[in-house]
């Protein structure tokens, strides 16, 4: 049966199945159509049917008018669409009409979902009120009531997605003017206001409940609801849980802001946008210059992606490097952390494999090879990634659709209008009249236009560069300098591929009005990889800003302002033009080298103090063309200048491979303890000998404290408490050793020494102005309040630490201030907060693929779920732990904790025996590591599993005494496992009894309590 689209979400639309518009004429006629639609697949009496088109006020034969209609109907559709007469059935004692295709069904269908996309893609489907051409009849009535409810709770479940996803601000905006319209809908209220409270305006929040209080009052007699009393509680007790989430939990999208309008690309942009949701692996192929990279980027702005989207700039890779992995990770900024030992493409699939992420990867040409290896690994190990790609080739991988990107259509002649509705022939009009205001595409300019975009084929970078010239030369001046340019090069020139002719030309073209300084000038811009900065540029190009802006001028080169600070940037195939022509090759790229390593040398201290995180950022812009100097001169000297900034980002595999380069003899000593540092920090092993003998030339340095604090991760305490400098060069060096002796001293349960180095550790980083340094310091202070049970101190310090760390883009570390905070509140009884926060912080954790993070974060989710009575997940959590513990080469420092915690999970679980002896085990490794703190968890766990009560009895008094000889007071949490126990006891003994049990315990040492078993 011929296919035709019905639409009732707005006025009354027919459309063919090729989406030709279908006239339906008179307006019984669409009374009628709409009467059947209202009651679509069903049979419709004619009395009903006459009653609803005519009321009281039928004509003399209502049967047969009807049937006219009916006929009229039957006609419009089968004109439109052959065969669709058949659409609409005679049926005793009526008709029907078969629709299969109606946007009111299609919406019901995505309404049910609580998808972002789908619910957007509901909403898009309405064009006005439902029926909106018929809304006054009263057969549509309660259809467009139903209708227009169910958009309505649409709407409310969108915005209710929206902030869950952190778009507060957004969903504010969008909502007013909905409020506004429904003023009584407490559902739309209740989400404007968490949106309003989320977006840090409280006090609007505060006003719009009250206009609603106020209003239910007047109008209806009633108070708001219960859920809306209680939210409105909430917002003046500013609850946490309506806050914004940190910036890392919230969908990070990367496209540039767009400059100028792009032209020519509507069709495009809407076949994309179309196939994009159904495709995972989208590759816009074509010539370089055609406007794949600006049309990728304006077809991922308007996808909407729960997880966001990320652009991946390949064009700074040399050709074949294989580093396309750590360019995606660095773009999504997802670094690597001490302890992991996965590869970089293994840590992108962590990073990726529960998210919903739109990738953008432009320029895979000259790594096609290592792009495609690794597209065809996350598609196939990352079931919510979509790639869009561009490139000058296919990547050539199964399920890959590849979309030309054509040039920009050309006019056939000359005439007005023809050229008018060119797109070639307005973008270069647009460009033409940028350059120069009074520039028109009228009559007198038109045939020079079309001439001018069929020489150009199109292609809308050889239009922009040909419309720089129209000031100087007008437009029939630049068409008659193209014919003696292009002549030579659209001929005989086989040597150059057919897709550049033209390209090659344009440039070709506008090198050659350039003079000789100029030339010089933008050839040795080429050598700069994603772009340089005025002062860069001067010093390597050996030229002056006025030359910069000349070629600025000419779109030779481009002035890139978007970011803090400018940058000069060349397009692709420019730079490819320039280098082919650049004469002084060594000399300009030792230039470059040299320069790239002095200013590396100079960002080394800065990244130690006040100015770090502008340095961080100055590097981070840099990378590409430090990369470049690296492999052009830079080498072992510039390789040990970037480490510590390596080390903060989380590139150690980076680093460790810069660092594998010889050097001169003092280089190879100032390298040594970075490249041990780095080794242990991916969890190689490394000899102690060989560790001593790498800090050995300089033990008091920074490079020294840094291979000290790495042995700190593999658990040999004494080493590095041997290794850590005793005679610090500098402050910096001094206060990074406190806080490493803190750590030290916070695994070995030392109070005074923790309290000691954790706090003039943080005041000299504070001093220094170093806000890295401040972030752990604070840690470990962190640490001691919790060890005191001062838990309101320690979750303010962390809450602070999880600022910093956001603020410097330190991911892994946040994941770690999450994590304490899970900890802290499943320590205080905060059970539902602990788990919300531990699982924000693992999701974190696999993104960001850091062992000790995930470690953490899974002790909190395990803890919380065991508090919780959640004794299965507990369980499956806490196993995994102990799993991961016992296969370390040393005893884990986590270890005795989660044993203790699996226990006791155990113990409730119904299997006493099971627990006691992981209570044993856990007592004996604590015993192992010498730290008495950790011994007192597991003499209260075999006083909860033990089978005699007077043993658990004394165990209980041992455990208190110890507890107090510690200074380590039981947690909140943790007294309610001390006095389920000694609750069970007392009723089994007798409080006499048991008081004197418990009296006799505690005169017994750990070891001897122990040895009551």
């Amino acid at each position: 049966m011929a296919a035709v689209q019905f639409g009732v979400l707005g006025p009354l639309a027919v459309t063919t199945d090729a989406g030709e518009p279908v006239v339906v004429p008179g307006t019984k006629v669409r009374a009628l159509l709409a009467d059947l639609l209202t009651n679509r697949n069903l049979v419709v009496s004619a009395d009903r049917l006459i009653d609803d088109l005519w009321g009281e006020d039928s004509p003399a034969n209502p049967a047969g008018a009807l049937q006219v209609r009916v006929s009229q109907l039957r006609k419009a559709l089968n004109d439109a669409e052959p065969g669709a007469r058949d659409l609409v059935e005679s049926r005793p004692p009526g008709y029907l009409l078969r629709a299969d295709a109606v946007d009111a069904d299609r919406f019901g269908e995505l309404a049910l979902s609580t998808d972002v996309d789908r619910l957007r893609e509901a909403l898009a489907l309405w064009r006005g009120e439902a029926y909106a051409d018929v809304a006054d009849a009263e057969f549509v009535r309660a259809e467009a009531t139903r209708l227009a409810e169910q958009r309505l709770a649409v709407h409310e479940r969108l915005a209710e997605a929206r902030v869950a996803r952190g778009e507060h601000d957004l969903v504010a905006a969008d909502l007013a003017d909905l409020v506004t319209r429904h003023p009584l809908h407490e559902g739309l209220r209740a989400v404007q206001l968490r949106a309003l409270y989320a977006a840090g305006r409280q006090s609007e929040a505060l006003d719009s409940y009250a206009d609603l209080r106020d209003r239910l009052a007047d109008e209806l007699g009633l108070d708001p609801g219960p859920e809306l009393v209680a939210l409105h509680r909430r917002i003046l007790e500013q609850d946490a849980g309506l806050s914004a989430p940190p910036r890392a939990a919230v969908a990070r999208t990367s496209l540039p802001a767009p400059l100028d309008e792009l032209v020519g690309r509507g069709e495009a942009l809407a076949e994309l946008g179309a196939l994009l949701p159904r495709q995972r692996l989208v590759t816009l192929v074509g010539p370089g210059g055609v406007g794949k990279t600006r049309l990728a980027v304006e077809t991922a702005r308007a996808q909407s992606v729960p997880d966001g989207v990320q652009l991946v700039e390949l064009a700074p890779l040399p050709a074949g490097d294989t580093l396309v992995a750590e360019s995606v990770l660095a773009a999504l900024g997802t670094y690597e952390t001490a302890g992991t030992s996965l590869s970089p493409a293994d840590r992108l699939v962590a990073a990726l494999r529960h998210r919903q992420l739109l990738l953008v990867l432009d320029n895979c040409e000259h790594v096609i090879e290592p792009v495609a290896t690794l597209v065809a690994r996350l598609l196939r190990d990352v079931p919510g990634l979509r790639v869009l790609a561009t490139s000058r080739e296919p990547l050539g991988l199964t399920g890959e659709l590849l979309w030309e990107v054509p040039p920009l259509s050309v006019p056939d002649d000359g005439d007005l209008d023809a050229v008018r509705r060119s797109a070639a022939a307005r973008l270069f009009a647009a460009r033409a009249a940028a350059q120069q205001r009074g520039f028109r595409l009228d009559r007198d300019t038109a045939a020079a236009i079309a001439q001018l975009c069929r020489r150009l084929d199109g292609l809308p970078l050889a239009l922009e560069l040909a419309a720089t010239r129209v000031r100087a030369l007008g437009v029939r001046g630049v068409v008659d300098r193209l014919d003696d340019r292009f002549r030579l090069l659209t001929t005989q020139q086989r040597d150059v591929p057919p897709r550049q002719r033209t390209l090659t030309a344009v440039i070709g073209w506008s090198w050659d009005l350039l003079d000789e300084t100029d030339r010089a000038v933008l050839a040795r811009l080429a050598v700069f990889r994603d772009g340089c900065s005025p002062e860069a540029a001067e010093h390597v190009c050996g030229t002056d800003l006025d030359t910069l802006a000349r070629l600025v001028d000419r779109s030779l080169v481009v002035l890139d302002d978007s970011g803090p600070d400018p940058r000069y940037r060349l397009l692709e195939s420019v730079a490819a033009f320039g280098l082919d022509r650049l004469t002084d090759a060594d000399e300009v790229r030792a230039r470059h080298a040299a320069y790239y390593t002095e200013l590396a040398e100079r960002a080394d201290p800065g990244l130690r103090g006040a100015d770090q995180q502008r340095w961080l950022a100055l590097l981070d812009a840099e990378m590409a063309n430090l990369r470049s100097a690296l492999d052009h001169g830079g080498g072992l000297r510039l390789a040990v200048a970037l480490s510590w900034y390596w080390h903060l980002r989380g590139r150690l595999t980076e680093a460790r491979r810069a660092l594998a380069v010889p050097g001169e003899p003092e280089q190879e000593s100032r390298a040594a303890p970075w490249r041990v540092g780095f080794a242990l920090s991916l969890g190689e092993s490394v000899a102690p000998d060989d560790v001593r003998a790498a800090v050995a030339a300089d033990p008091n340095g920074h490079a020294a404290w840094f291979a000290a604090n790495a042995v700190i991760e593999h658990g040999d305490l004494a080493l590095a408490s041997e290794l850590l400098p005793t005679a610090p060069v500098d402050r910096w060096t001094e206060a990074a050793v406190l806080t490493s002796l803190a750590h030290i001293a916070h695994a070995n349960g030392d109070q005074a020494t923790l309290e000691r180095t954790a706090t003039r550790g943080a005041a000299l980083f504070a001093e220094i102005g170093d806000r890295w340094g401040r972030l752990r310091a604070t840690e470990w202070v962190g640490g001691l309040a919790d060890m005191r049970g001062e838990h309101e101190r320690a979750a303010a310090l962390h809450r602070e630490g999880l600022r910093w760390a956001e603020e410097l883009a330190l991911w892994p570390q946040v994941c770690a201030e999450l994590s304490w905070l899970a900890w802290l509140a499943v320590q205080t009884r905060d059970y539902t907060q602990g788990r919300e926060l531990a699982e924000r912080a693992y999701g974190l954790a696999v993104e960001q693929g850091s062992p000790g993070a995930l470690v953490f974060a899974e002790m909190s989710l395990g803890l919380a779920a065991r508090r919780d009575g959640k004794l299965d997940l507990a369980v499956t959590h806490l196993s995994h732990l102990v799993e991961l513990g016992r296969g370390e080469s040393q005893p884990a420092l986590y270890l005795p904790m989660v044993l203790v915690e699996l226990g006791y999970a155990v113990e409730q679980g119904g299997d006493p025996d099971a627990a006691l002896a992981l209570h044993i085990e856990a007592f004996e490794a604590a015993e192992a590591m010498a730290t008495m703190r950790d011994a007192v968890g597991p003499l209260e766990g075999m006083a909860a599993a033990v089978r005699s009560p007077e043993v658990a009895a004394r165990l209980l008094g041992a455990a208190a005494a110890a507890r107090l000889a510690t200074q380590s007071p039981a947690a909140p949490a943790e007294r309610d496992d001390v006095e389920r126990v000694a609750g069970r006891l007392r009723a089994e003994l007798g409080s006499e009894r048991f008081e004197a049990l418990l009296a006799e315990g505690a005169k017994l040492s750990p070891g001897e309590a122990r040895a009551q078993l």
